[in-house]
């Protein structure tokens, strides 16, 4: 375990706004040739990192999918664990969530618990991170599967408060998240209201476009996390190239 010994991943988080990480959810990819055209279009795009998780997957196909990304990308691989099967040595640093906005325990302290010892003895950059989920106008799969309540989107006093407290008991990294298939993603002015705590702040859930994310790097977001619009149109990355570009 690496914890701030060497904490390679966060000091890049930090070192400027607007990274962009693609969410890669095993359940999504079994098909290798199908993940392999996405590995080939994000080296392209110039993408900062690939995030690996999701709330239902299974130790295999996690595995699986983490030794293909491992061996077909030279990009920086992030493991963004639904659960305590998702961890790898393989990966280059493991966002070890707390879900800070509900009151599961399980996903507060839990799953920590029953991973602490293999996650320990691995040698991988660990980054305490103070999960929030924000309402993106409906149920998304975090949501069900932790059975908790995001933080209504309009409640930013709530939201701060919250990532207050994740800061307070030394959490490194903010995560907000509107969930898989939002219908609307974070505010802006949420990120501008969490960017003076001097965390970085990644963002994520339902952001469809270039719009969207330039307000999200304009208001404070080092990274910006894009999923599902992937799944439905590929071709976004070639948007996404030119807004790194842009930079």
């Amino acid at each position: 375990m690496q914890l701030n010994e060497s904490s390679n991943i966060l000091n890049q988080f930090k070192e400027k706004l607007g990274q962009v990480a693609v969410l890669i959810d095993p359940d999504k990819y079994s098909d290798l040739n199908e993940l392999d055209a996405l590995l080939k279009k994000t080296a392209f795009a110039n993408i900062d990192y690939l995030f690996v998780g999701g709330s239902t997957v299974l130790r295999e196909d996690f595995k699986t999918v983490i030794d293909y990304i491992q061996s077909h990308s030279s990009l920086p691989l992030v493991i963004f664990p639904g659960d305590s099967n998702q961890i790898s040595e393989k990966a280059d640093a493991l966002l070890y969530l707390s879900l800070i906005s509900g009151r599961n325990p399980d996903y507060l302290i839990g799953h920590h618990v029953q991973s602490a010892q293999e996650v320990y003895a691995m040698d991988v950059e660990v980054i305490p991170t103070a999960y929030i989920l924000v309402d993106g106008g409906n149920l998304s799969s975090v949501a069900y599967v932790s059975q908790t309540t995001p933080i209504p989107r309009d409640h930013e006093s709530i939201i701060l408060n919250t990532a207050k407290a994740g800061v307070l008991q030394g959490k490194k990294l903010i995560y907000l998240d509107a969930g898989s298939g939002a219908k609307e993603s974070i505010p802006p002015s949420v990120i501008q209201t969490l960017s003076p705590l001097g965390n970085p702040i990644v963002v994520g859930g339902g952001i469809r476009s270039l719009e969207e994310m330039e307000e999200l790097r304009t208001a404070g977001a080092n990274v910006i996390v894009i999923g599902n619009k992937l799944e439905e149109d590929l071709d976004f990355l070639l948007d996404i190239k030119e807004f790194k570009v842009s930079k």
